[in-house]
């Protein structure tokens, strides 16, 4: 029997659960990342619970609990019904593997000179993003995309905009040891936290099937892994229509969510329900900011000139919070962004270049009241439920930062 019969098979009580955290659970994000909160008056303890949205097995894993699970299309195929699954999640790590990558999250020390955490440019009341057209890195050094959400990140196959990583733990290496990012090394990041009394204790407690009495870095990896996939939001307005209520949404929310839908604009064919993405790679046309060359994206680490200009299709989840948008964060707002797909295919397409533009660009001539309840259905995306409890101290005694 697969995991999806024993879910749909569980007791009723189970079920009544996932309707309670949907339905009934306050939207305070505090109280319910309280969970996740170790006790400062008591030193560092690992939580031995899983997150909310998670249950804990026999076996010690945290195993996803969703109302999405109980339906039988997850490959995100076409447009996706409002009860559509969802692909498959890293899940099945420890309570003590998630507890233990959100410290780490925080924790600056994972970087060369200790300023900078994940959380630096990951902040959790931004969307898991940072507020900014670009990421600032090492140094204060302006980088050239926009930093991408978290949220749900354990359910994607790709990572960074153009795609080049395929794991979450692949990608944890990218900023770690960017030089414009967190400028550290592998050696320099083991000798710092193997020097941390408190971080042994902690990986030992975590991974206690361990031989080697020192860190390493496949554990480190694995830890913000677990805590990424933790990072779960399907509680919006959105997914409260989806699953049956029908009043979570207001008429001209629900007017939105069928121009979004409708074969005019065409928004759904990338970004699916319920994940809003397709995990495709797609050419759109988006400008540059003023003076900067044409990324070329996905050609780079695919070394394939058709798809030079092409990204990966974000999520739409918690959209509202992580202004400014696109690669280049070129759009300040979401009425500017989806204004942009309205202004004719290939419109701001730089001189010279000849991009394979998406077949689904197109010029569907949206009127301004259209374009406006598009915004006010992208808004009923956002969940913040389960966001997680930042840590009031990290174990190197370096302030949390975000």
């Amino acid at each position: 029997m697969n995991k999806r019969d024993i879910l749909l098979k569980s007791s009723i009580v189970g079920l009544l659960f996932a309707f309670a955290m949907f339905f009934l659970w306050p939207d305070n994000p505090t109280a319910l990342g309280d969970i996740l909160s170790e006790n400062p008056d008591a030193g560092f303890s690992l939580n031995k619970s899983c997150p909310p949205g998670f249950k804990l097995n026999g076996e010690n894993e945290c195993i996803s609990q969703n109302l999405y699970l109980q339906y039988d299309s997850p490959n995100n195929k076409g447009l996706g019904g409002l009860q559509t699954g969802l692909p498959e999640l890293r899940e099945g790590f420890s309570p003590q593997e998630i507890d233990l990558g959100r410290l780490l999250f925080f924790d600056p020390v994972l970087s060369g000179n200790g300023t900078m955490s994940c959380a630096t440019c990951h902040q959790p009341d931004k969307g898991f993003s940072d507020g900014m057209a670009t990421g600032i890195g090492n140094g204060d050094l302006k980088l050239t995309r926009a930093t991408p959400t978290l949220w749900n990140v354990g359910y994607l196959r790709k990572l960074f905009w153009d795609g080049r990583s395929d794991s979450l733990e692949q990608q944890i290496e990218g900023p770690l040891f960017a030089k414009e990012e967190m400028n550290n090394t592998p050696e320099n990041l083991l000798k710092t936290i193997n020097e941390i009394e408190t971080y042994k204790i902690l990986f030992a407690e975590t991974f206690p099937q361990k031989d080697n009495p020192e860190i390493e870095l496949d554990e480190i990896y694995t830890a913000i892994t677990a805590f990424q996939s933790s990072l779960i939001s399907l509680n919006s307005k959105y997914d409260k229509y989806a699953h049956g209520y029908h009043n979570a949404l207001s008429s001209k929310e629900k007017e939105g969510m069928n121009i979004f839908r409708s074969f005019v604009a065409r928004c759904a064919e990338c970004h699916t329900p319920p994940l809003f993405t397709n995990q495709e790679f797609a050419i759109i046309g988006s400008p540059e900011p003023e003076g900067l060359p044409l990324d070329p994206g996905a050609q780079i680490p695919k070394n394939d000139s058709t798809l030079r200009g092409a990204f990966k299709v974000p999520s739409l989840r918690n959209i509202e919070k992580t202004a400014p948008y696109m690669h280049s964060g070129n759009f300040g707002t979401l009425r500017e962004t989806v204004e942009f797909y309205t202004k004719g295919r290939g419109h701001a397409v730089p001189k010279g270049e000849n991009l394979l533009i998406h077949w689904h660009i197109w010029e569907p001539d949206l009127s301004d009241y259209e374009l406006d309840r598009l915004v006010d259905f992208l808004k009923t995306l956002t969940d913040e439920s389960f966001t997680p409890k930042i840590p009031e101290k990290v174990p190197s005694g370096l302030k949390p930062s975000v």
